[in-house]
């Protein structure tokens, strides 16, 4: 299977201009890895995951993250439909739990499965906060990054780069290539390419989030608290899968008229 994958990836290198684009930023993105393949695999993992870690008891924070996420989502389905995504929307189980730990980290698996975890919450500050945040984690889901990680991990098999990859049938190699998807790598170019995805979740989440009715200057200042709290400890960028808040923070803040035009359209659009 895994062999399979490489040659086909060898075979299509050369064509990455033909290759998809992720809406709404126009990228240009090389995934070989279906759906129909990637989600059972994403939902068996969650299921598993909230099995091993405690759900949060915190009836009114939960509440409102279920309510954000829900608005978010709504706003990705929106989009998706009515850009002729029907299939890819139908292939969504959207799901949000609040996660009782003091991690600052919140994530969304592929087909739309999201972790937030009260550590982060502190950050956040407030709803729009909240919104900031689940539209990124969100965006990755959206913009099939998992897909696009995983499609990145059989290049460097085909590259000759040791990387330890799996197949989806072997529980213990499958955790590898998990871990793969998800950023898990000592190659600085790997680095680079996730700072890619993050860039662009960045971009993508704040447009979801002006769509769900969210006040998208919040998504600076959920940066600046970030910045904040690191106090300068962050690894130099060129070393960080994340982008470094200040860049973090120019980049949104120069993107904020262009998340409110496409925002602006793309509601437009959906009531046509």
């Amino acid at each position: 299977m895994i062999m399979k994958r490489i040659i086909a990836l060898g075979l299509v290198l050369g064509f990455v201009v033909a290759c998809s684009t992720v809406p709404i930023t126009n990228r240009k993105r090389l995934n070989i890895v279906s759906d129909e393949e990637i989600l059972p695999a994403s939902f068996a993992q969650y299921e598993g995951f909230l099995k091993e870690n405690k759900i949060s008891t915190n009836a009114t924070e939960t509440a409102e993250i279920k309510e954000v996420g829900r608005r978010i989502s709504r706003s990705v389905d929106q989009f998706m439909r009515a850009n002729g995504m029907t299939k890819e929307a139908d292939s969504y189980r959207w799901e949000f739990n609040l996660i009782a730990d003091d991690i600052v980290n919140a994530w969304c698996m592929p087909g739309g499965k999201v972790a937030f975890y009260e550590g982060i919450l502190p950050i956040c500050a407030n709803t729009d906060g909240i919104a900031a945040v689940m539209g990124h984690e969100v965006a990755h889901a959206f913009a099939k990054h998992g897909q696009e990680r995983m499609t990145s991990a059989y290049g460097q098999q085909l590259g000759g780069v040791a990387v330890a990859v799996g197949t989806l049938g072997e529980s213990e190699e499958s955790q590898i290539l998990w871990n793969t998807v998800y950023g898990v790598g000592s190659q600085v170019g790997m680095l680079a390419y996730s700072r890619t995805h993050e860039t662009e979740a960045d971009k993508l989440g704040m447009v979801f989030m002006i769509m769900a009715g969210y006040n998208p200057e919040e998504a600076i200042q959920v940066w600046v608290r970030m910045s904040e709290r690191s106090n300068g400890s962050a690894p130099p960028e060129f070393l960080s899968t994340h982008p470094s808040n200040e860049t973090r923070i120019e980049n949104l803040r120069a993107y904020l008229p262009e998340a409110k035009a496409h925002a602006d359209r793309i509601k437009k659009e959906a009531t046509q």
